[in-house]
């Protein structure tokens, strides 16, 4: 899992890199300034939790259920949410946009908190 966890991380990193610079660059002139911050919400947060991954995957063991639920609840959730953002944005500069992305997004919002709920728990199980 440890692997899996920095691999992942790592390709979140990446893909927020070019995805940053796809936006700066190509998508400011097809864009409008609220489709442009958008994406760049989903740039923000999908590399905020690439380098959380990647300091969970070097600092935990992942031999407990809770530490595996925790890393799963920002794997899927930096996917859907950010991925989403993406989506939403691109298919709104076309002028058909995918509705049913719309919900996907808080649903991925909602696990990066279980995630950062799941982190701040395991810090305080220690303590109690």
């Amino acid at each position: 899992m440890i692997f899996k966890v920095q691999i992942i991380g790592a390709l979140y990193g990446l893909l927020a890199v070019i995805f940053g610079a796809f936006g700066a660059h190509a998508l400011k002139k097809t864009f409008t300034e609220d489709q442009l911050k958008s994406f760049e919400t989903g740039v923000k947060y999908q590399m905020y939790h690439a380098i959380l991954l990647l300091v969970l995957g070097y600092n935990l063991s992942f031999n407990s259920p809770l530490e595996t639920y925790m890393a799963y609840c920002f794997i899927i959730g930096t996917f859907l949410f950010s991925f989403s953002i993406y989506g939403l944005c691109l298919s709104g500069s076309k002028g058909r946009k995918w509705k049913f992305l719309g919900p996907i997004t808080p649903l991925g919002g909602l696990l990066l908190v279980m995630g950062w709920g799941l982190l701040l728990y395991s810090y305080f199980k220690n303590f109690i």
